[in-house]
C-alpha cells in the first residue's frame, strides 16, 4: 500500500514539473526529498528520525531544498516532526496526499512549515496520476482503510474505516493498465477480501476476480492481504475457476494459539485458519501459502508458541514473514499485562525462523525438475550480472534464478525453464530455456526504457520510503499483515 502511495506521490510531483533526480545523485543535492512513511513496527520512527537528522546539515547548506514527510507515521505524529526536526519543510497525512505539490509551494512562498492533516479521505488515491515503477506489473486499489480492531495495529486509526470502489471504476483502470502493456495486477487493501462490505455485496471480491478473469490480455492476478475472517468459500471457487487468478495466496495468521488471538482480536481461531488452508488445498494442489506471524505477544506462554509451530508445521507455508511484537503507543496491546521479554522472544523468534526455513527449503525442492513459466522481473535478482542469469517469478510467486537465453529477454516477457537446484528462498534453472515468449509488457518496458524512463536508483524524487515493503513475499510485509 505504501510502495503504490509512492507512485501516487511521484506522478503528482512530476505533472507538477519536477523530475526524478538523476542516478548517482546524493541526498544533498536533491531539491525536494520526500519520505513516505509507515507506523506499523517501532523501527519505522527510528529510521525517519535518523534520515532526517542527517538531511540537517545537507540542508543548511543548499538554500531552497525542501523535505517532505507523508505517510502513516506523519499522520501518527503530526506536529511532532516539525518539533523534532524544524527544518521539514511539508507534512502530510494518509488522506490528503494528493495535497503534496501545493504544501511545498506553500512552504516555498511563506518559507514556513506546512502541517495539513485530514481526519478522513478527501480523494481515492486512484483518481490521483502516477508514475508506476514497472511497465509490466502494477498494484491496483480496489478500497482503502479496515473496519479491523486488532489489538497490536495501529493502521485502522491512521488509514480510517474501509471504503470501497465502484467495481466499474476498479476495472477500468485494469482495462487501461492492460492496454499500455501491463499482464500482471495486484490487487490491493487493507483486508483486500472484505471488498463489499462497504457497497452491501459480501461476494463482491469474488465477482471481481472473476471479471478480473474476462479482461483479455491480463495474464496474472494476484491480491494482498486477505484476512481469515473474510475468505469465504466463493472466494476460492473464484480462485481455482479463474484461469489467470495465480494459484498463490498471502494469508497473515499472526498467531496459531486459540488464547493469543482472541487477545489479538483475530476473529478467527486455529481450527478455522486451517479449515482454509485445507479448502484451498483441495481446490489448487499446486498453491503457495505465505504467511504474517507476530512471536511474543502480550501475554504469549511457550504452550501459545509452540501452537504456533503446530500451525507451521499443518500448514506447510512457502514463505513466513516473521516479526517480533513491536508495542505500538495508541494501540490496546502496549498497555495489556504480560508483555514478553526480549531474550523469550527472541529465542522462540529463531526457532520459529529455524522451523520455517526447513518447510520452505522441503517446499522448493519439491520444485524440482518441474517446468515452469517465469514472467521476467527486473530487479529481482541482485547477483544476476555476476553470474549470467536472469530472475522472475513463477505462477505461484516463487522467485526463479534462470540461464540467460541466447535470445534476447526483456522485463515482462515469459520464459519456460526446467528447474534443477531449491534454495529455502529461490529456484534455480541451469540449463537452457525451453522457449522465450515475448510480450506486450516487454514491448512497454523496451518502449520506457528507450525514452529513458528507466527507474532511477537514487533518491527524491526516488522517494525513499520507510519501512514500505515491496510486492510479498519478495521482502516482509508490515508485521499486521495489512498494510
Amino acid at each position: 500500500m505504501n510502495v503504490h502511495d509512492s507512485e501516487r506521490l511521484s506522478g503528482l510531483l512530476e505533472e507538477a514539473g519536477f523530475v526524478r533526480a538523476p542516478e548517482g545523485t546524493g541526498e544533498g543535492e536533491a531539491d525536494i526529498v520526500v519520505f513516505n512513511t509507515c507506523a506499523v513496527r517501532e523501527n519505522a520512527d527510528n529510521r525517519l528520525y535518523g534520515n532526517l537528522g542527517r538531511l540537517a546539515p545537507m540542508k543548511a547548506r543548499r538554500p531552497g531544498m525542501q523535505i517532505a514527510v507523508g505517510g502513516c507515521l506523519a499522520q501518527k505524529d503530526r506536529d511532532t516532526i516539525v518539533k523534532k526536526a524544524p527544518w521539514v519543510d511539508v507534512v502530510f497525512g494518509t488522506h490528503n496526499i494528493g495535497s503534496l505539490p501545493v504544501l511545498l509551494e506553500r512552504a516555498r512562498v511563506q518559507e514556513e512549515a506546512q502541517v495539513e492533516i485530514a481526519e478522513s479521505l478527501e480523494t481515492f488515491p486512484s483518481t490521483l496520476p502516477t508514475r508506476r515503477e514497472s511497465a509490466y506489473a502494477a498494484w491496483v486499489s480496489i478500497s482503502v482503510g479496515c473496519n479491523n480492531t486488532c489489538t497490536f495495529c495501529i493502521v485502522p486509526a491512521l488509514r480510517g474505516k474501509e471504503k470501497d470502489r465502484r467495481p466499474g471504476d476498479i476495472l477500468a483502470e485494469v482495462e487501461t493498465l492492460v492496454a499500455e502493456g501491463v499482464t500482471e495486477i495486484t490487487l490491493l487493501g487493507q483486508n483486500v477480501n472484505a471488498y463489499g462490505s462497504d457497497i452491501g455485496d459480501r461476494e463482491a471480491f469474488s465477482k471481481l476476480l472473476r471479471a478480473c478473469g474476462k479482461v483479455e490480455g491480463l495474464e496474472r492476478v494476484r491480491f494482498t492481504s486477505p484476512h481469515p475472517r473474510d475468505f469465504t468459500d466463493d472466494v476460492i471457487s473464484a480462485m481455482a475457476e479463474t484461469e489467470n487468478v495465480m494459484p498463490q495466496l498471502h494469508m497473515p495468521l499472526q498467531s496459531g494459539s486459540d488464547t493469543v488471538l482472541k487477545a489479538m482480536r483475530r476473529s478467527y481461531r486455529q481450527e478455522r485458519y486451517l479449515g482454509i488452508i485445507e479448502k484451498v488445498r483441495a481446490a489448487m494442489p499446486d498453491a503457495a501459502i505465505s504467511t504474517d506471524i507476530i512471536v511474543g505477544f502480550p501475554g504469549e506462554t511457550e504452550e501459545d508458541f509452540e501452537q504456533t509451530l503446530h500451525v507451521v508445521r499443518e500448514a506447510r507455508f512457502a514463505q513466513a514473514f516473521t516479526f517480533q511484537y513491536s508495542k505500538r503507543p495508541g494501540t490496546p496491546a502496549a498497555e495489556m499485562a504480560g508483555q514478553v521479554p526480549k531474550a523469550v522472544v527472541q529465542e522462540r523468534y529463531e526457532r520459529l525462523v529455524a522451523l520455517q526455513e526447513e518447510i520452505s527449503w522441503e517446499e522448493n525442492k519439491k520444485q524440482v525438475g518441474r517446468t515452469l513459466e517465469v514472467l521476467v522481473a527486473e530487479g529481482e535478482g541482485r547477483k544476476d550480472d555476476a553470474t549470467r542469469r536472469l530472475s522472475g517469478r513463477a505462477a505461484d510467486n516463487r522467485l526463479v534464478h534462470f540461464a540467460r537465453p541466447d535470445e534476447p529477454v526483456r522485463p515482462g516477457d515469459v520464459v519456460t525453464v526446467d528447474i534443477t537446484y531449491a534454495a529455502p528462498h529461490h529456484l534455480l534453472a541451469e540449463g537452457p530455456a525451453r522457449g522465450v515468449r515475448r510480450t506486450r509488457a516487454g514491448d512497454a518496458w523496451e518502449r520506457r526504457n528507450a525514452a529513458g524512463e528507466k527507474k532511477p536508483a537514487g533518491v527524491m524524487l526516488g522517494l525513499p520510503t520507510v519501512g514500505a515493503p515491496p510486492s510479498p513475499p519478495a521482502a516482509p510485509a508490515a508485521g499486521c499483515g495489512c498494510d
